[in-house]
């Protein structure tokens, strides 16, 4: 494959997930990005009034009603010649599962955080995630236009809470109502702040050269200017070296300061980001590592969402293009599923929004029509390839309820809801060993996830659900194939489930009863995590 436009549209890709604890500004961040990139011309702030435009990127109903994100959007937009296509991930814990997996399909990830609380528990978590793929990382430290936290205690804090070394590419000067703008190493000026409260990209920032001390002391203040000097004396002496290999293998968090609301520093971080990441990168597989502008197409599918517009009635597989260049209409080779064909109606989206795509390069994400036969994990390569990308690891549910319909006459529509749900990922659902689907057991990571479980049924499929919480709150994969599972020997508080594709699970109510029914059962092996 390997020629010169393939490899310089892939070299113009830039694929990032946006992750924080939920209200630090993720959203309107996103929403700024798209500002600067032409994709759209006015920002909403999320926790607008009822009349408001929603963020752009939640486009499900239950996302605008409760102001929150619960789902992953993709969204691409072009910036000074970049290709960017952006994760944005749900923020709230309870979906941190569909963060996990968009994690995977990320280049980089930008972490937001709050300059008034620092590192808070959820970023914790997923920074976690980063880590365990050694993902670059870069913090922006959002809403300086509010009081915040002194600037070396909330690095200290990044440093000994997540533990990666940080190095600020800018730095404040004051906060709230005293935020004057942001002192740019390395240009060596500081950068005026003005608020563009309205959304819009428009105001105008001044540079004053750190050396200009008479303009400086004009603008900032004479003890403004001194505490400026001292920090930046105080940093040189303490703060780790800019080291971009560093940056590009996970181990330093280059560090920036604004305010997304009022649109200020988030262009100047735009510009540093793209200057400071990859390409898309190679990835692992079980032939060895793919290259994205050395091997012909390949795809993995990360994400899988039905009913995303009420008038396509439609379930959508997002893969995350790998290798090569994609083209619609082209014939490829579903690893998993065995076959040879071609992905329908391939569309990029704006959260809602779709436009059919008739080329896609390594980095892109795509939309394609799922006509229940993709599943999370799945690898798509090319007619007469066959490998498999490394499988993306199912979260074990910590809460689970036996679920039923209200209106038995609505079995159908209530089963179709339940497993097209299930497929996506949002939920898992299992089975007791005897019975067939007329008792539904669902396990979920995070307890909103069954109000987004019965939402969904009422408002996407008109079925009406009663939740029975049960209390069980451990869950092991049987790794014997072999084994009887109605002949293991087990704890009063253990029960026998299989999952949607037969596999047999158990589940416990404390955590002991897992090591006494491995006790009691020589040469049984039970996993914390399945595989997709």
């Amino acid at each position: 494959m390997s020629d010169t436009t393939n490899e310089l549209q892939i070299a113009k890709r830039r694929t990032f997930a946006i992750i924080s604890h939920p209200d630090a500004g993720k959203t309107t961040l996103t929403e700024k990005f798209l500002l600067y990139g032409g994709a759209i011309n006015l920002a909403g702030s999320v926790k607008g009034k009822a009349t408001a435009k929603h963020a752009v990127s939640d486009w499900m109903e239950i996302e605008k009603e409760r102001g929150i994100s619960v789902t992953s959007s993709v969204l691409q937009f072009g910036y000074d010649g970049f290709c960017i296509n952006i994760l944005d991930t749900p923020g709230h814990q309870d979906f941190s599962e569909d963060t996990y997996r968009t994690l995977m399909a990320a280049d980089s990830a930008v972490m937001v955080i709050d300059a008034s609380k620092g590192v808070e528990a959820q970023t914790r978590k997923l920074f976690k995630v980063c880590g365990m793929r050694g993902i670059p990382i870069f913090t922006f430290i959002n809403k300086m236009d509010r009081d915040a936290n002194d600037t070396f205690e909330l690095l200290d804090d990044i440093e000994k809470e997540l533990g990666i070394a940080t190095c600020p590419i800018n730095w404040p000067i004051g906060s709230g109502k005293r935020f004057k703008g942001v002192y740019d190493r390395k240009e060596k000026c500081v950068i005026t702040y003005e608020d563009t409260e309205k959304g819009t990209k428009e105001g105008h920032t001044t540079k004053i050269p750190a050396d200009d001390e008479a303009q400086l002391t004009a603008y900032i203040g004479e003890e403004a200017r001194t505490q400026l000097a001292d920090e930046m004396e105080l940093l040189g002496g303490a703060g780790s070296d800019f080291d971009l290999e560093q940056v590009q293998n996970g181990k330093l968090s280059p560090v920036f300061f604004g305010s997304a609301l009022t649109n200020f520093g988030v262009e100047i971080f735009l510009q540093y980001f793209l200057q400071m990441t990859m390409p898309p990168l190679p990835r692992k597989s079980d032939i060895g590592v793919i290259h994205p502008a050395e091997h012909d197409f390949s795809a993995f599918v990360f994400k899988i969402q039905a009913n995303m517009n009420k008038a396509h009635r439609d379930r959508v597989a997002f893969m995350r293009i790998c290798s090569g260049k994609f083209t619609a209409g082209m014939e490829v080779n579903h690893v998993q599923g065995g076959k040879i064909m071609r992905l329908s109606q391939p569309q990029q989206l704006m959260a809602s929004e779709r436009k059919m795509v008739e080329e896609a390069y390594a980095g892109d994400i795509i939309g394609v029509f799922d006509p229940g036969i993709f599943s999370i994990g799945d690898t798509i390569c090319m007619p007469g390839e066959s490998f498999r990308y490394e499988g993306i690891p199912t979260f074990a549910p910590e809460h689970f309820a036996r679920v039923r319909q209200i209106d038995t006459m609505k079995r159908k529509q209530f089963v179709k809801g339940v497993n097209q749900i299930a497929q996506e990922g949002a939920i898992q659902i299992f089975q007791e060993l005897s019975t067939g689907m007329e008792e539904i057991i669902v396990g979920v990571v995070g307890v909103l996830q069954f109000e987004v479980l019965k939402y969904r049924l009422e408002n996407e499929y008109n079925v009406e659900i009663a939740l029975e919480n049960l209390p069980y709150a451990h869950i092991r994969w049987i790794k014997n194939k072999d084994i009887d599972v109605d002949k293991i020997t087990g704890t009063s508080d253990m029960k026998r489930v299989k999952d949607l594709k037969g596999n047999p699970l158990l589940l416990f109510v404390n955590a002991w009863s897992v090591g006494m029914t491995l006790d009691r059962n020589e040469g049984l092996i039970l996993e914390e995590f399945g595989r997709d």
